[in-house]
């Protein structure tokens, strides 16, 4: 292929990181927008793409010595930052040439930093390393928008010591990680050390200084792998599917390989199967804006990678977000092959029983059935699209009370659905950020579980000790009525009663409290009982301790699953009683 043929394309750079340490924000800062101030609890719910050109990349490097960017720009894919999003994450790595991963310089490394570090170590994709936040070290003066190294040179002394602490904590954190590390301006060779950048997404310091490291990696060391074909069939990833008015249901996607033009026959995923359409427009953000958040699109005839671009077609209702994107270059069965291909590596394997989960794209269905996987919460039924009343249905047939449920991300409750879900006592939990629907689905299952385990325990005989309190003989047989003690445990009417020595002494079947009935009474409470099948002076005596005799497999359920709702002294007389019944039988109540 000649020369003339090939052009370098846009560099994907992935910004990852910790949640709230950034990321939106470092972006924002470089389109003049505040897509963080939109996004739900302040954190990116899905992927979006920003398409920086060389023109601003200049301009905001202008105070470093006269640069030579052969690149087209920078195309920035802003990851969600909790970490319930590691597979979208994942996605963005293995879409990404470049990433960026976003660390707070006050806080050092987080969870998501770690799952990052591991996400780019898998792809083995360079990275480059912002420390933001500069700007909260302890005596820093903020020059707004100046590089980095500038700035630093106008702090004083013990403000730069102070940085240099905090930057080589960084140092050490990725060298337990296995990576060498300095501040960018110290590195001679970036081929065997990950560049650190200071800077401050609020106040702009050091902005310039990322942007101009990103592209010299890019044009340095991943000059070859960018070169492609502008006669290459386009290849990408759908990001969501949504109706764009004035264009019917819409399809947001990054092409990252290859060219895409109006016209073209496309195959996507859908949740039937691959998708055949053909493109009939194309729609791209303007320069610095973002796929999720633009309003005003520009109709293009051609796009070329990498690219941030909205499809117009027909059929795209069935597309499903986080599937694949090819352009048909002849045989139109091998396209529908390679699509269906990727989309078999991506289906989400469910269990014999458990909750439903419904999302509206495909990577935020596989962050939430893995969040609730690390929670031990099995998923049976798992599908992108709005709750509807076969998910209450599925929901309602569950043997397990706790699995009752349908979550939904990010997705409508249709009609009646709500009115459903109450008739068959199913719960609906929806919310727009991940860690609130799992937090809200383990507050009604704590809820609901311990409103079981008090059904549960109301309903199961629990052990007591009494004393036949002397000169308390009221009736001696038929019923016998004496008075007694609790000595410790609950006790309750209509029990079977045994003595110490193991032999059976009637059946309890009433009590009295100062001349009231009572339900139950415990340890210290005396009261008259009534004891059917017995006979004061032949089976019991003034003096004697009876236990409860608890049914042996209550008795295994208080020992080995509810031991944690009994009191010290409900304990106390059970492991009595159980010494008691396993002197002949050593195995009862195992």
């Amino acid at each position: 292929m000649s020369e003339a043929n090939e052009q370098l394309r846009t560099p994907i750079v992935c910004v990852l990181g910790h949640v709230d340490h950034g990321k939106t924000t470092f972006l924002d800062r470089i389109r003049g927008t505040s897509v963080v101030s939109k996004e739900p609890g302040a954190i990116t719910q899905h992927i979006g793409a920003t398409e920086v050109p060389t023109s601003t990349i200049q301009r905001m490097c202008s105070e470093f010595p006269a640069q030579h960017f052969r690149l087209p720009g920078l195309l920035f894919i802003d990851t969600p930052g909790h970490h319930s999003f590691m597979s979208l994450r994942r996605r963005g790595g293995t879409l990404a040439d470049l990433a960026l991963l976003v660390v707070d310089i006050t806080e050092g490394f987080k969870p998501q930093t770690i799952e990052s570090l591991t996400i780019l170590k898998q792809c083995k994709t360079p990275f480059v390393v912002a420390l933001n936040k500069i700007d909260r070290i302890n005596g820093w003066l903020s020059h707004p928008d100046v590089p980095f190294v500038r700035s630093y040179a106008e702090q004083s002394e013990h403000v730069q010591r102070r940085l240099d602490e905090a930057v080589y904590s960084i140092v050490g954190s990725l060298y337990e990680h296995g990576f060498s590390a300095d501040r960018y301006d110290r590195i001679r060779d970036f081929t065997r050390n990950v560049a650190l950048v200071p800077m401050s997404a609020k106040t702009g310091e050091g902005i310039a200084d990322v942007l101009m490291v990103l592209m010299g990696l890019a044009q340095k060391f991943l000059e070859d792998s960018l070169r492609i074909s502008v006669s290459g069939p386009g290849v990408g990833t759908v990001l969501e599917v949504r109706e764009e008015r004035g264009f019917g249901i819409t399809a947001d996607a990054i092409l990252y390989d290859g060219v895409l033009s109006t016209g073209d026959t496309v195959v996507l995923g859908g949740s039937q199967g691959p998708v055949l359409t053909r493109v009939r427009a194309l729609l791209k953000p303007r320069p610095l804006r973002e796929t999720r958040t633009e309003h005003k699109f520009r109709k293009v005839k051609r796009v070329v990678a990498a690219a941030g671009i909205k499809l117009v077609a027909p059929g795209l209702e069935d597309v499903v977000a986080g599937s694949p994107l090819r352009v048909v270059e002849g045989d139109v069965e091998h396209a529908r092959q390679q699509v269906l291909c990727e989309m078999q590596q991506t289906e989400l394997s469910v269990d014999a029983e458990g909750v439903v989960v419904k999302a509206d794209t495909l990577g935020s269905l596989e962050a939430v059935v893995g969040e609730l996987r690390k929670m031990g919460i099995p998923v049976r039924e798992a599908c992108v699209g709005d709750i509807s009343k076969r998910d209450v249905v599925e929901a309602a047939v569950a043997p397990d009370p706790l699995h009752a449920v349908v979550l939904g991300f990010n997705v409508g409750v249709l009609p009646d659905v709500r009115e459903e879900a109450e008739r068959t006592d199913v719960k609906l939990i929806t919310s727009n950020v991940i860690y609130r629907l799992t937090e809200e689905y383990e507050e009604w299952a704590n809820t609901q579980r311990e409103m079981l385990e008090k059904s549960r325990s109301q309903a199961i005989v629990k052990p007591a000790k009494l004393m036949l309190l002397p000169d308390c003989v009221f009736r001696q047989s038929k019923p016998a009525v004496v008075g007694v003690r609790v000595l410790s445990g609950t006790l309750r009417g209509s029990v079977p009663l045994l003595r110490a020595d193991g032999n059976r002494a009637g059946t309890l079947k009433s009590m009295q409290k100062r001349g009231e009935s009572v339900h139950e009474a415990r340890q210290g409470d005396e009261l008259a009982i009534s004891i059917e099948g017995v006979t004061v002076g032949r089976q019991i005596k003034e003096g004697d301790v009876l236990y409860v005799d608890v049914p042996e497999q209550h008795a295994k359920l208080l020992e080995q699953e509810i031991a944690h709702l009994l009191t010290q002294d409900e304990r106390d007389a059970l492991e009595e009683f159980l010494e008691i019944k396993r002197r002949d039988d050593p195995f009862w109540g195992r």
